[in-house]
């Protein structure tokens, strides 16, 4: 059965996985999770090579929100469990980046592997306020593929909410099934609504979604 492997560029390097040098760092599904937020200074609780944020910290650098405009989350960290460490995913946001996140597969598949957003790990419902409440193409969650090209400077990307066609991102750039083992990539931000002034907690589930033979 073809395995997948999830990772982060832990560099601005923009190089494909396995690249000599570039600290690509596998996602262990299990412990580890993402951070978004404004970020803080170097060494004050939310940047890069902090220890895991305690709430407090959370709340103290969370992204400010605006009555006025639409904002873009600035800051994309992994929470790396086994390592008690913040780790910057520097090239994740509104930038043209084509090497942020990658989906490693190991083999073919039955399907073209899709990237999906929902409320829970039972993949059962999107009606969180970051998933549009209820309307898929109201999402914060943006996503585009960047397997064959870079995103382009201010992508808007696809709303990430559920499995229904306008809201996942096809991660082989639309050329279907795997035949062969294959790295995907893309390009992942948050943009909070103007006029969401309510601080809240969200925290939605992204999956890479597959089948096979």
């Amino acid at each position: 059965m073809t395995e997948l492997s999830l990772y982060i560029n832990h560099s601005s390097d923009e190089q494909p996985l396995n690249t000599s040098g570039v600290d690509w760092v596998e996602i262990d599904e299990d412990n580890d999770y993402l951070i978004f937020s404004e970020g803080s200074a170097s060494g004050q609780g939310v940047s890069d090579g902090d220890p895991i944020p305690t709430e407090s910290e959370l709340n103290r650098y969370a992204t400010e929100l605006s009555e006025d405009d639409d904002v873009i989350v600035a800051k994309y960290f992994l929470s790396d469990y086994s390592a008690n460490e913040l780790k910057e995913i520097f090239n994740a946001g509104n930038q043209e980046k084509k090497y942020a996140f990658c989906a490693s597969f190991d083999g073919a598949t039955a399907s073209e592997p899709q990237l999906e957003a929902w409320d829970n790990q039972d993949l059962d419902t999107y009606v969180d306020a970051s998933l549009g409440a209820g309307t898929p193409s109201s999402s914060w969650y943006k996503a585009i593929c960047t397997t064959t090209d870079t995103p382009g400077e201010d992508w808007s990307g696809t709303p990430l909410a559920g499995s229904g066609a306008s809201n996942i991102v096809l991660l082989n750039d639309g050329n279907g099934a795997l035949t062969i083992a294959k790295d995907l990539y893309f390009n992942f931000k948050v943009v909070i609504p103007a006029g969401y002034i309510t601080p809240a907690l969200h925290t939605p589930v992204l999956v890479v979604t597959y089948t096979t033979n």
